[in-house]
């Protein structure tokens, strides 16, 4: 970089910007409360919604993991950006000019991060891919998506273009907007020749989608083969880079992810077009894994816009009813119990995937194929015992001891009952004991298992523990409570304190060491002015603290209007404001007890004046 960013501007950014907006595009979120917004935690694997968002104090913390702080140090956790690549892509997002330490008016091309001139040459790709696709020499590709039932506006919808069958037409277009070959050898569009030196487009002759993250921001693309001469794989994806993450990106997500929110389901189909065809049919929530199998990166994902907390929801795989279909709803069973919503298989006897359907039975055929589903754990079942001859008695035995272990892997003790019932129906038991005796028999050997195996470390709730040198105070402490609740009510409701009140808190004395910390980062920040306070008050504290802080900002408050948030942020300034008189007139009381009144009467009677004092006071506080 040229110069570093000017504070001010970092300051300014800071305020134009709505955490809550830039957090939504990452996880649904939802309210906890008066100006405080909850959701599962996107740096975390998490069941419960720990993850709470502070709009007013443009900050955000993690309860479980611990992870918190402000919209830009969120931007540098979820995309992986340095501090300078974050606040860069937050101006670009809101239109907002930089201006650097060395006089620039803003981030010339060699100045701006790696990440976003990456992020740049792929939008323009994108755009080049588009215009190409409507030249004479994509005849073939606009016959393949017409022969698919996609007309020019599904193309547009979906950002759909063509890649020229020259080696170089991309790579002239990126190179005359100014882009280096060492940028573009980072973007995964080309490839080297024998000597590494030589580049030339890796996507040629070809059908392009675009392939985007959750912030609709083009990271990839994804490759049809049209010609016969091109001797490559039918489907020709982005290299892994920087940007694209095979393992965590779903083709459709910037599209689905409102839909996904709003209805509680995720629809995983298996490739492109059949994204297009779920949406163009109305089943807005489907998206497609690219080129590798759904796994524990998407899981993560679809949790977090899922809003998977136990309170409903829906995922549903469509496979082909081939064997490999089945596999892949096999291997999908696998990862079920990642998921607190229900999970289903759709599949289609026919083996027409959802672009077939509706192509042969209209938008009707794939609404219809989504409204089949069953439950995974019942496919799962089923298809074990597919492989058996049911009709004879070893059959039937090998089915319950290979159809018995799959049953045990179902989480709920309610519903694995209920399908060991089943499962005794489906192989012809007519004592269900029989086969719920054989599945607790195979979930006791796999506990035994997992028993046995090494640990893979403590769960990210165990630990969010302290910081090092500060001991976490007893929850049932009161007037350790007491402390907290102070604290968050100043760090939160700072407009509410008057200058009487400042001048009162900046006398107490914390007991808690952490909370003490925290109340000295305050007095050394001063009283709120222009600017981000709350950032002062974390870059005076502690770095071991600095996520306690963002904790506090965040925890919501006990009130559900405007009126009751005052109410209790007065109320617990008054509590916070007695303990520290209850605690100065103790230490007088005792002070009083230890003096010798004979040999000391004057400031025996100072003394006493001054418990009067603290009552006086007191008793004032209680009144206001």
């Amino acid at each position: 970089m040229a110069g570093l960013i000017k504070h001010e501007d970092i300051e300014e950014l800071r305020a134009r910007t709505d955490i809550k907006e830039v957090v939504e595009s990452y996880v649904t979120l939802k309210s906890a409360g008066i100006g405080s917004w909850k959701g599962l935690c996107p740096f975390h694997d998490e069941r419960s919604p720990s993850f709470n968002v502070r709009p007013q104090a443009g900050r955000y913390h993690c309860f479980g993991c611990g992870e918190g702080g402000d919209v830009i140090s969120f931007l540098q956790k979820v995309d992986h950006l340095s501090f300078t690549e974050a606040v860069e892509k937050l101006a670009a997002r809101i239109g907002f000019e930089l201006h650097y330490e060395d006089g620039g008016s803003g981030p010339r091309r060699e100045e701006t991060g790696r990440r976003q001139r990456l992020l740049d040459a792929h939008k323009i790709a994108a755009e080049f891919f588009r215009d190409q696709l409507l030249s004479p020499a994509a005849a073939a590709a606009r016959q393949f998506l017409s022969g698919r039932g996609f007309d020019r506006a599904a193309a547009e919808q979906f950002g759909i273009g063509f890649a020229p069958q020259g080696w170089d037409a991309l790579l002239k277009h990126l190179r005359g907007r100014g882009f280096t070959d060492e940028e573009l050898r980072l973007t995964g569009m080309f490839s080297t020749g024998n000597s590494g030196d030589r580049l030339f487009d890796r996507f040629r002759g070809r059908l392009i989608w675009p392939i985007r993250d959750i912030a609709g921001e083009t990271i990839g693309f994804g490759a049809r083969k049209l010609f016969d001469d091109d001797q490559g794989p039918k489907y020709l994806n982005t290299p892994e880079t920087i940007l694209y993450k095979k393992s965590q990106v779903l083709y459709g997500i910037d599209l689905a992810k409102k839909a996904i929110a709003k209805d509680r389901q995720l629809v995983v189909v298996e490739g492109y077009t059949d994204v297009m065809a779920c949406h163009l049919s109305g089943v807005g929530t489907a998206v497609a894994t690219c080129g590798t199998a759904f796994g524990e990166d998407h899981i993560k994902v679809a949790r977090r816009l899922l809003s998977d907390d136990g309170t409903g929801g829906e995922v549903i795989f469509t496979f082909d009813g081939d064997a490999a279909g089945q596999n892949a709803a096999l291997k999908a069973f696998s990862l079920d119990q990642r998921f607190v919503a229900q999970t289903f298989v759709a599949v289609e006897p026919s083996g027409k995937d959802p672009n077939d359907l509706r192509q042969s039975g209209g938008s009707e055929a794939v609404q219809a194929l989504i409204g089949s589903r069953r439950p995974l754990f019942e496919f799962a079942i089923r298809s074990t015992l597919a492989k058996f001859d049911l009709s004879t008695v070893e059959g039937r035995v090998q089915g319950l001891r290979a159809a018995a272990p799959v049953v045990a892997e179902i989480r709920d003790g309610s519903t694995r009952v209920g399908y060991s019932q089943e499962l005794a129906g489906w192989l012809g038991i007519a004592d269900p004991n029989e086969v719920l005796r054989a599945v607790n028999n195979a979930a006791k050997s796999r506990s035994r298992a997992a028993q046995h195996a090494d640990p893979a470390g403590k769960p990210a709730e165990e630990a969010a523990g302290t910081a090092p040198g500060f001991s976490r105070p007893d929850p049932r402490d009161p007037a350790a409570r007491m402390e907290r609740q102070g604290l968050e009510v100043v760090l939160q409701q700072p407009a509410l304190l008057t200058a009487d009140d400042w001048l009162r808190f900046g006398g107490i004395q914390f007991a808690v060491p952490a909370y003490r910390a925290v109340h000295e980062a305050i007095r050394a920040a001063g009283q709120p002015e222009a600017g981000d306070w709350l950032q002062a008050v974390t870059e005076e504290a502690p770095e071991p603290l600095r996520p306690l802080v963002s904790e506090l900002a965040v925890t919501p408050l006990p009130a559900v209007n405007e009126e009751g948030l005052k109410n209790y942020c007065r109320s617990m300034l008054r509590s916070l404001f007695e303990m520290q008189l209850t605690r100065t007139k103790a230490e007088k009381i005792g002070a009083l007890q230890r003096m010798d009144a004979a040999a000391d009467p004057a400031g025996y009677q100072q003394l006493q004046r001054e418990l009067m004092e603290l009552e006086m006071q007191r008793r004032a506080l209680r009144e206001e």
